[in-house]
């Protein structure tokens, strides 16, 4: 008998369903890293209704691998050709082959022996994928706060506001109720009573984190003078690290509250688990997109401010280039934090304007005023000439090593 596995795909990851060593067959052969779907799960959640039996040994049957949606994993789902329902906005399809080698696709299977024609288990299945995807968003969360642990813990320190300490106060809820889900294997009616109320608190404090964000851009627009927009720019790269961090915290602690409440719902309403699933996932992109706004926005401030210092470098070399720097920094800081959270990005870190450009540019001035003054625009020319190559070259020089480090970053990743 022919191999077979089955694809699903959320836009988030790839299930792939089936025999334990078929399907590691197949991603060892696509080169895809993996992690345990825990579809078992699905047998005792799936303990009432219609087809009970049939659910029950499908899933104990079959085993599933999560792989995030990387390029490499959309390749294989467009190689594949698997095909979307307009319905759950799942993209599915079954795989045969012999000794694990791939030869076919079949788009729908009508037999009794597929996963994908059990709508409780697709549903289950495709719950369970949500909740990889977003425990896999917290862990990176959880390294990327890591990374900034002293900031955060500045920030928390420093606020005497109510809405962070109630933040903090959720957070350990919300970890405890994690902890017995890990333990219990299912959320209970307990286990949830104690999270129901985070949401509000948490959006609160959300809210809060993008106001500061949104007051660092706008203190930043009023600033037209060189030493005022150095100066704020500096405590922008600070100050903006630090909401970035608590931003980054308010979306772990959601994630994690979607976890719980697919679990609830799978345990007290399995057949609302689909609508529930696509409901949490609109949610989800709808702070993504809030928190991408807000976050781009300061970073059009920064570069903005980068934009006022290289046109005046010349009248201000020692303060034009730190808010470049400050600009730069920030918006490594952004992109780093886009990163973990998934949000899409092509923002590139502004370079400061050469030397010698503004170099060229006044003494070409200075030329067009007449022959009496070349002299002179060429002493100035010369000199800011030689000023510009060692400013720009220790510039480029960190540049670089911050790409070469950012670059060795993504590698390991």
């Amino acid at each position: 008998m022919d191999d077979e596995i089955e694809l699903i795909s959320d836009g988030d990851g790839l299930a792939v369903i089936g025999n334990p060593m078929v399907v590691e067959r197949f991603l060892v052969s696509e080169g895809l890293p993996s992690k345990d779907l825990g579809l078992q799960r699905l047998g005792s959640a799936l303990s009432t209704g219609a087809g009970v039996a049939q659910a029950g040994s499908l899933v104990a049957a079959n085993s599933g691998r999560w792989v995030k949606l990387t390029e490499e994993a959309a390749q294989a789902i467009k190689k594949y050709g698997l095909r979307e329902s307009s319905k759950t906005g799942l993209r599915t399809g079954v795989l045969k082959g012999n000794k694990g080698q791939v030869r076919g696709f079949v788009e729908f299977v009508k037999g009794p022996g597929s996963l994908l024609t059990n709508p409780a288990i697709l549903a289950g299945a495709a719950g369970i994928m949500a909740q990889v995807a977003m425990q896999q968003t917290m862990d990176e969360i959880t390294d990327y706060l890591a990374t900034i642990d002293e900031k955060l813990d500045d920030v928390l320190r420093a606020q005497q506001d109510a809405v962070l300490a109630r933040m903090i106060g959720v957070g350990l809820v919300i970890e405890e109720s994690m902890t017995i889900r890990e333990k219990r294997g299912r959320v209970d009616e307990v286990t949830w009573s104690k999270v129901q109320a985070a949401p509000a608190t948490i959006a609160e404090t959300q809210a809060y984190a993008l106001r500061q964000l949104d007051a660092l851009a706008e203190k930043l627009e009023r600033k037209t003078k060189i030493g005022d927009l150095a100066k704020t720019a500096k405590e922008t790269e600070s100050k903006a690290q630090q909401w970035l961090a608590v931003l980054a915290r308010c979306f772990q602690l959601q994630d994690a509250i979607a976890v719980l409440e697919l679990d609830r719902v799978l345990d007290a309403s399995p057949q609302e688990l689909d609508g529930h699933r696509l409901g949490l996932k609109a949610a989800r992109n709808d702070r993504l997109e809030l928190i991408s706004r807000t976050t781009e926005h300061l970073m059009a401030r920064m570069d903005a401010a980068a934009g006022t210092a290289n046109a005046k470098v010349l009248m201000h070399p020692a303060k034009a280039p730190a808010v470049v720097q400050s600009s730069n920094h920030v918006s490594t800081a952004i992109v780093d934090f886009h990163g973990r959270l998934g949000i899409e990005h092509a923002q590139q870190s502004s370079e400061a304007r050469r030397w010698a450009d503004a170099a060229k540019e006044l003494r070409d001035k200075a030329l067009d005023t007449g022959a009496d003054r070349v002299d002179a625009a060429r002493r100035l020319g010369n000199d800011t000439l030689d000023r510009a190559r060692s400013a720009t070259g220790k510039l480029s020089r960190r540049i670089a090593e911050r790409a070469l480090r950012r670059h060795g970053d993504d590698e390991e990743d």
